[in-house]
């Protein structure tokens, strides 16, 4: 709990004003917060016409179908409650098209996950009067569908205590005592064949016997996480002595309820009133299924106990829970004023930055060291190892006969030739040497006629557009007339020169 705002009236008396059900109510009111959020927001929705949906009532069905599918240990599988969510936003608004009810459908379930929070928590504001008459205001964390993951990491979804709180009504009340009386009411019902009320009964029955397998589940929960955070003197013992005696009860009761509503379902002649029956029975039947798990559960535990006392004790220390900076130090730091939270801010820098241990000089152990022998060097530092070499071959892409055909056919002293040509009479020379007779060609394209004058170059290819399309050997694009020019160096007119294959042979 996070402290944020403090009053003191000295004029109440402290004995009067500490009253824990107003706390309860208001957390109890808070968890009903996040439904009413969903109708003040569906005005924002963009992709819908929403105003026509009941969000509050889709997210209590979704609720519903989360809790009634999950089990003591498993839970609800996404896709199985979107299809079941679904088909029930299908009938609030049946002429709307299936794609927008599967959004709707997605939108209010992760909303009730809070899918936009980092931790996927809500938070409520809430007061209280301590002992000494001072009033407080508390933030309350809860959280209403779970995504958890099972030992494979398959993802499923989970009712938290809370979302049963707010499914059924109950928001304070005895698990155990509410059941008893429900079910009481719900033979009663059933006697005097009021079978719609006896329905809704039945259902909340069921949601109770829900609740109370997530108690014992929490208990068992956090024993597999620390023993020693667990009461398993008094609290926790008396809590399966209690829970063995319900559910032995409580089987005995519903299986004679189904038996009754079994007889009464065959023996109806009314169609609807048949329907109901089933319907009872089938509810009664699964509270019944849930009971004998939890008693399995039940009788296990207590060896479960031993089991983790016996492998936590020969366990490594436990780490120290890492520090969570967004929801212990900045959440809280922005409700406070600046100048208290500032001497927090100092206080965690300070303190998370740890010591700095100075060097001090200490006599004892500087003369020591001081006074210790040079250590004796080596002449040589070892033996050198003889590194394993492996030539490496050069690779080339042509081979010399290659690059001869493509010189040969790229030597047009007196004539032009068109690319293509060149590429189809390469072809029928070497499968590969249309490739380097272009590369070749694309190159002339921008001869380096300065770089041939200072080789001392007597000629060089030249390349210029043509107004005819290029699509031979799988080359497209715009074909190039080929010719050879002959160059002549200024200075070296009158003076015979070397003549030289100019179309790469040296720059291969």
């Amino acid at each position: 709990m996070v402290s944020v705002s403090t009053v003191r009236d000295e004029t109440w008396e402290p004995a009067a004003t500490v009253d824990e059900g107003l706390s309860r109510r208001a957390k109890a009111l808070a968890c009903t917060a996040p439904l009413h959020e969903l109708d003040a927001r569906k005005g924002m929705i963009e992709w819908a016409e929403a105003k026509t949906y009941l969000m509050a009532e889709i997210a209590l069905y979704t609720i519903d179908q989360v809790a009634i599918t999950m089990d003591f240990d498993t839970g609800a599988g996404h896709q199985h409650i979107v299809e079941r969510v679904q088909r029930f936003v299908a009938r609030q608004t049946p002429q709307r098209p299936a794609k927008e009810h599967a959004r709707v459908t997605a939108w209010v379930l992760e909303s009730l996950i809070n899918v936009g929070d980092v931790d996927r928590t809500f938070r409520r504001p809430y007061g209280a009067v301590d002992a000494n008459g001072v009033y407080r205001v508390h933030t309350f964390d809860f959280k209403l569908i779970e995504e958890r993951r099972d030992a494979t990491g398959k993802l499923y979804l989970r009712a938290s205590h809370e979302a049963l709180n707010v499914l059924v009504g109950a928001l304070d009340t005895d698990v155990e005592s509410a059941q008893v009386a429900a079910e009481v009411k719900l033979d009663n019902l059933i006697r005097r064949g009021q079978l719609a009320d006896a329905k809704q009964v039945a259902e909340q029955a069921r949601i109770r016997t829900i609740q109370y397998g997530e108690m014992i589940r929490v208990q068992l929960d956090a024993t597999k996480r620390n023993v020693q955070a667990v009461d398993w003197r008094e609290k926790v013992p008396k809590l399966l002595d209690d829970a063995l005696a319900h559910v032995e009860e409580r089987v005995k009761a519903e299986r004679a309820i189904a038996k009754y509503m079994a007889e009464a379902r065959d023996e109806a002649e009314e169609p609807v009133r048949k329907s109901r029956a089933a319907e009872l029975v089938d509810i009664v039947e699964d509270c019944v299924r849930r009971h004998i798990k939890l008693h399995a559960r039940l009788m296990g535990a207590r060896d479960l106990f031993r089991e983790q006392q016996d492998r936590q004790q020969f366990a490594d220390t436990p780490q120290r829970q890492t520090l969570n900076l967004y929801g212990h130090l900045l959440m809280p730091a922005l409700d406070l004023p600046v100048t208290d939270a500032s001497a927090l801010a100092d206080r965690y820098f300070t303190d998370s930055s740890g010591p700095v241990v100075r060097d001090l000089p200490d006599l004892a152990t500087l003369v020591p060291l001081l006074l210790r022998p040079a250590p004796e060097r080596t002449r040589f530092a070892g033996e050198v190892l003889e590194p394993d070499l492996e030539t490496s071959e050069e690779q080339k892409r042509f081979t010399d006969r290659q690059w001869e055909q493509a010189d040969a056919l790229l030597d047009l002293p007196d004539e032009v030739r068109t690319l293509s040509g060149l590429l189809d009479e390469a072809a029928a020379l070497d499968p590969e040497l249309p490739e380097l007779v272009a590369l070749l060609a694309l190159h002339a394209y921008g001869p380096q006629t300065g770089t041939a004058l200072r080789r001392r170059d007597d000629r060089v290819l030249l390349a210029v557009h043509a107004d005819t399309r290029l699509n031979s050997q799988g080359f497209e694009g715009d074909d190039l007339l080929l010719t050879t020019a002959r160059l002549v160096a200024p200075a070296t007119a009158d003076r015979p020169t070397q003549t030289k294959k100019t179309t790469g042979g040296d720059d291969r």
